[in-house]
């Protein structure tokens, strides 16, 4: 069995196929949690988890991305503009927490900073504290309702890393102490950095990028397998050896697969651990 932690079946790129793409992850034993990355694909992910009995399960957030007007549309060959060039969203803590409640959401997410998508022609810091305090503000919604964070990251995690250590170090009596408290997906970084994370009580998720790059190899042969999950980030991220194709959840096999020709061991090694992983995480 594996999970994809981290999947988009709820964007506009699914709209013809999207329970057709979920029974075939199901049927292949893959379950997964669909990311919402503002209200409208919040709901929709919430929807789709409501379809079925068990193996799939939502998130519920508003990505930075989404917090400034008519979103600049450069470098979004991997990104679908149809969910992507939006108006912006204010975020409200009360549709969120609406929504956060209901039985199949398991984290909030994706949150986070996002400083590459910033748009040139306005107030660089302006931007940057607004993203800021409405990715605190998820946080402290994520705490109240006990639930996990998927954190989103894009050159910024100097500011990234000193918001959540000064979270730790003001409200470290609300973060579980047997578990972690949330995950940086999608993680690009290095081995310095990941400890870093790992040191505040996240892991790291590793998508299809591995299976293209070399880039990670050796931040995932020095990682533990209980402090990192796998996910598709579907529909980009395409693994090896369907890269240019649209992702689908049922493709974290091959991200699984890469994990363990790294690593020296079986595939189902990886399966196991890292299900187990995001099972205690999400508490599914």
């Amino acid at each position: 069995m594996l999970i994809d932690t981290h999947a988009h079946i709820n964007f506009a790129d699914y709209k013809d196929d999207s329970d057709e793409t979920i029974r075939r992850a199901l049927d292949n034993d893959t379950w997964m949690i669909l990311v919402g990355s503002e209200l409208k694909t919040s709901n929709r992910a919430l929807n789709y988890a409501n379809k079925y009995e068990r193996g799939v399960y939502a998130a519920v957030g508003l990505h930075p991305i989404y917090l400034q007007e008519n979103l600049i549309a450069t470098d979004l060959e991997d990104e679908d503009k149809s969910e992507r060039n939006l108006k912006s969203e204010e975020f409200d803590y009360g549709s969120y927490e609406k929504l956060a409640k209901f039985e199949k959401v398991v984290a909030i997410g994706e949150i986070g900073l996002d400083y590459y998508h910033l748009d040139p022609a306005k107030n660089q810091n302006t931007l940057k504290k607004k993203q800021q305090e409405v990715f605190a503000a998820q946080i402290f919604l994520a705490r109240n309702l006990d639930l996990p964070v998927i954190i989103h990251c894009r050159q910024a995690h100097d500011d990234l890393l000193e918001m959540l250590q000064d979270f730790k170090k003001e409200y470290g009596h609300l973060l579980p102490t047997n578990r972690p408290w949330g995950v940086v997906h999608c993680f690009s970084g290095n081995e310095d950095l990941a400890w870093k994370y790992f040191n505040l009580g996240l892991i790291i998720s590793f998508t299809g990028l591995i299976t293209f790059s070399r880039n990670w190899d050796d931040l995932i042969r020095k990682t533990p397998l209980d402090r990192m999950m796998i996910e598709t980030d579907s529909p980009y991220m395409t693994p090896e050896p369907y890269r240019g194709q649209r992702n689908e959840p049922l493709l974290v096999q091959y991200v699984a697969q890469k994990i363990a020709d790294i690593k020296g061991i079986k595939v189902e090694k990886v399966a196991e651990k890292t299900t187990e992983t995001a099972r205690n995480l999400f508490r599914i």
